[in-house]
């Protein structure tokens, strides 16, 4: 993987995942993105399409509340559908899936501050793409009517 920095879309795989969704109709970008998110997910043993799954929840995370826009020319540069809510779900579990022990993706960087910016901004998107909890200060019934 050549990379270049820590963000979703900072080496070689995700800027060419990027380059593949702009080349896509856009009723196709949505079903290249659930791929990636799938087959990662799913994968046993070696991730192969972790760092598309990465860019894929990265842009899925852009969505939803706490989420950052990608500002980074090696992005896609057209716009993505809105995407379903099970999406984030998705994104959710191949991220979790890439933080596993077994994918052994942290101990590709050389500088380990490198591994830990980038657990970091997995983490990160992670939190973006948990469902909200449901809160207990919110009263369920109205007493003093």
């Amino acid at each position: 993987m050549g990379t270049w920095g820590t963000g979703p879309f900072d080496n070689d795989t995700a800027s060419d995942f990027a380059i593949a969704l702009d080349n896509a109709e856009p009723e196709q970008r949505e079903f290249l993105i659930r791929g990636a998110l799938a087959r990662t997910a799913k994968a046993t043993g070696y991730l192969t399409e972790a760092e598309e799954a990465v860019a894929a929840a990265a842009l899925i995370a852009t969505q939803c509340p706490g989420g950052e826009p990608i500002d980074t020319a090696y992005g896609p540069e057209k716009p993505m559908p809105v995407f379903p809510v099970d999406l984030r779900t998705l994104a959710a579990e191949a991220l979790t899936r890439i933080l596993d022990d077994e994918s052994e993706l942290a101990a590709n960087w050389v500088e380990p501050a490198d591994a830990r910016r980038w657990l970091t901004t997995i983490s990160h998107l992670c939190g973006v793409l948990a469902p909200p909890s449901a809160s207990t200060d919110v009263p369920l019934f109205d007493l003093d009517s």
